[in-house]
């Protein structure tokens, strides 16, 4: 799973965090991620840092449904045995399913739907927040900003949310341009705890947005079960927050995962072993 490594399925030697690793960003920023995890991982299980040259790496990231991305990424040179990577669905799917039929939704910064049903694997969503990830925190805090607009324009009423975030912006909207000029994923996502903290209180824009952020994932679930998927497991931080707000049918779906993300990691990296498999 992106910025953590070195877990094993039966014990953990030792984990670690790194930064941002979306890989269709800064393919050096993701290196640096990656490696910050895994040295991390190596100090806690009392291994040195040459010890990485022996390791099957297995890595779930974001972004890496692009193959340009995966390219650029592997372009570097990286001082593992070997690496396996695919996208952080596949190996949420391979936790929570161990490869079996089943559904992942995965809610964070980003969204995204994986099934496997009969062998065949299917994507839903999950293409960036500018075209894409409906529900995602990135897509939450980019319509909080929108309608924030509009609240400023008298295209809708002004609510303590709205309020809120334009006090923030000095009530400039130059100063909101500047912002979003160079604003990443992340940034719009800090935002969605904001938005849902304020639904709870039932401000209208708040309950406007969680709603649309709902539908938006139930119909990226309701399409996933549609192809046969018997069960569906979430992911991520924003999951279990806007659990409550899904459509019914899609909650009686839900089931808990058998294992997780870095589990599934782990079985990605054996496949790439003689006679591995998931």
């Amino acid at each position: 799973m992106p910025g953590q490594a070195a877990r094993c399925a039966r014990k953990p030697f030792g984990e670690g965090t790194g930064g941002p690793s979306n890989i269709r960003l800064d393919p050096d920023l993701v290196w640096a991620s990656i490696l910050t995890a895994c040295r991390e991982a190596l100090f806690q299980a009392g291994l040195q840092e040459d010890r990485l040259k022996q390791i099957h790496a297995g890595m779930g990231a974001a972004g890496a449904g692009q193959t340009s991305a995966v390219e650029r990424l592997l372009s570097r040179p990286h001082p593992f045995a070997s690496i396996e990577i695919d996208t952080d669905a596949h190996t949420a799917w391979l936790g929570a399913f161990k490869g079996g039929d089943g559904a992942i939704l995965i809610v964070g910064t980003g969204s995204c739907g994986y099934g496997g049903v009969s062998g065949q694997c299917h994507y839903v969503g999950g293409w960036g927040y500018e075209i894409s990830d409906e529900g995602s925190g990135a897509a939450i805090g980019r319509e909080l900003l929108r309608r924030t607009i509009w609240a400023h324009d008298g295209r809708i009423a002004l609510t303590p949310l709205s309020a809120l975030v334009l006090a923030e912006f000095k009530n400039d909207l130059e100063v909101m341009v500047d912002w979003v000029g160079k604003a990443r994923p992340s940034d719009y996502g800090r935002y969605a705890p904001l938005v849902l903290q304020h639904a709870e209180k039932r401000d209208p824009l708040g309950i406007d947005i969680i709603s649309d952020a709902a539908a938006g994932l139930g119909r990226i679930a309701t399409r996933l079960l549609d192809l046969g998927a018997p069960a569906l497991c979430l992911f991520g931080g924003l999951a279990e927050p806007l659990r409550p707000w899904l459509p019914p049918p899609v909650q009686q779906a839900i089931r808990p995962p058998a294992a997780d993300a870095l589990d599934g990691a782990i079985l990605l990296a054996r496949t790439a072993l003689p006679g591995g498999q998931p």
